[in-house]
């Protein structure tokens, strides 16, 4: 594989500086040389990256799960999806368990849709998106700190959702939206 080229506005890390090291978060605030030569301060969340799923029905249901998420203090509605493993497997294979773990559905087939990046200003995490169809059903295992509830619903009415704002995850936003533009593509219609 070519080695990367160099964007002419990269920045020089001149000093690492981790300022918090965490279970599931690092927080760094690095020394970097800017390209007119003078330094800055870089503050930013080290994340190992996450998978999310968008799990379709045969009937053209999609499955979301409603949680609690403390940081915005309100239930959300949110495909299923979890961090990596630091280092240990690869985002298909923890699709794959998300998917189980959060629902009780495994798949016959996961699909890669995108890979994109949440909120690169202040976090280096990449979270990729699947379409997993061809579900089978089976029992959920949450994780002991995750109380889930889950929903299934017509793909419109998700997408309807989105529209009125009552679906405010961005992952989710994305994974609908990713979907939408491949049924239009299939359908020929592309946008």
């Amino acid at each position: 594989m070519p080695a990367k080229k160099q964007h002419r506005l990269l920045e020089k890390t001149i000093k690492k500086n981790p300022v918090y090291k965490g279970g599931a978060v690092d927080f760094y605030v690095d020394t970097v040389e800017m390209i007119n030569g003078k330094t800055a301060a870089r503050e930013y969340l080290n994340h190992p990256g996450a998978v999310a799923v968008l799990p379709v029905l045969d009937t053209g249901e999609v499955i979301l799960v409603e949680q609690y998420r403390y940081p915005v203090g309100e239930a959300t509605l949110e495909i299923p999806a979890g961090k990596m493993h630091r280092g240990t497997d690869s985002p298909l294979k923890r699709a794959r368990e998300e998917l189980r773990e959060e629902t009780g559905y495994t798949a016959r087939k996961i699909e890669k849709l995108t890979t994109f990046w949440p909120c690169c200003a202040f976090s280096n995490e990449a979270l990729h998106i699947y379409i997993a169809t061809g579900l089978v059903p089976g029992k959920a295992q949450p994780d002991d700190d995750e109380f889930l509830n889950v929903r299934k619903m017509p793909f419109e009415k998700a997408c309807r959702l989105v529209e009125t704002g009552r679906l405010k995850d961005s992952k989710t936003i994305i994974a609908l939206q990713a979907c939408a533009i491949k049924q239009l593509r299939r359908a020929g219609r592309t946008p």
